[in-house]
């Protein structure tokens, strides 16, 4: 616990749901009990699938946020508990370096006795995130490497048109994937299978290092408390931008400050950037680079 040591966290003790199908509570859970001292559950039998499929069957429908909060949500009404957790990931390249994959990573956390939502995310490049075709698994020796098969699972479907009974999930073996490409290549119009990683968290590890890192990051979010009304939650919501640029002092793009904020009470303070950097260079200037 990270203010107050002797006193309790107010989830100490406490049960969160856990909406999940993928096994995430083998990484979320320990983080955050550690941090705040809730256990978490999981339903049974929970469909998340009903919000969104990695391999498009159902579309997700809304943001990242907005979903991860319906996704807590249902597991909050189906326990019938007032704490839930549900996470969200999108995978595609990195903003800043286009040809870079990247793992968005969102973590939401609910507590309707208190009336918050707190979601904490991570941007990483600690992925296997790829695709490609091939007619055999010799075609595909690159690709498997990158996405690091079999420890990691694959996808396979006919690379021309969506057939759902031609869509090989979870594949973790060579001859499962042998046989899937024969069957997704012979009803494929151009004779190729299609090829992917497979980003759910029960068959990617590489994922779960992720979310275990959003999960402590949440943890420490909830462990502090915000220091007017003392609710969990305490953290970053906002930054405003204008860094000095260290030639000219002009105002750049860049964040000068980090604005924490309470998830309740909305008081809020401002901290100059975590990371110490007080000037801009020239390069990120309008008027030294124009």
């Amino acid at each position: 616990m990270s203010e107050g040591q002797n006193t309790p966290h107010p989830y100490q003790g406490r049960k969160a749901v856990l909406t999940t199908k993928h096994q995430k509570e083998r990484v979320l859970s320990a983080p955050l009990q550690a941090a705040v001292g809730f256990t978490i559950c999981v339903p049974d039998d929970i469909d998340t699938d009903l919000l969104g499929t990695f391999t498009g069957e159902i579309d997700r429908r809304g943001t990242p946020r907005e979903v991860a909060l319906q996704k807590a949500r249902l597991g909050m009404k189906i326990a019938q508990l007032s704490l839930g957790l549900a996470s969200e990931g999108s995978f595609g390249p990195h903003p800043q370096w286009l040809f870079v994959p990247a793992d968005h990573e969102l973590l939401a956390f609910v507590d309707d006795d208190l009336g918050i939502e707190v979601v904490e995310q991570i941007l990483s490049t600690k992925t296997n995130f790829a695709n490609d075709t091939g007619r055999t698994i010799e075609d595909l020796n690159d690709f498997l490497a990158r996405a690091r098969f079999p420890s990691h699972g694959v996808i396979v479907r006919r690379n021309s048109g969506f057939q759902p009974e031609l869509l090989f999930k979870g594949i973790t073996t060579f001859d499962a994937l042998k046989q899937a490409l024969q069957r997704c290549v012979d009803a494929s119009m151009d004779g190729l299978a299609h090829v992917e990683t497979d980003m759910r968290a029960h068959i990617n590890p590489t994922r779960r290092q992720v979310l275990g890192e959003v999960a402590m990051q949440l943890g420490r979010r909830l462990a502090a408390r915000c220091p007017r009304c003392r609710t969990p939650g305490w953290g970053l919501v906002d930054v405003s931008r204008g860094l000095p640029c260290e030639w000219c002092g002009g105002e750049t793009n860049l964040v000068r400050e980090e604005i924490h904020g309470c998830p309740r009470c909305e008081y809020h303070e401002s901290y100059p950037r975590s990371d110490g950097l007080i000037t801009a260079s020239p390069d990120n200037c309008p008027w030294c680079n124009p």
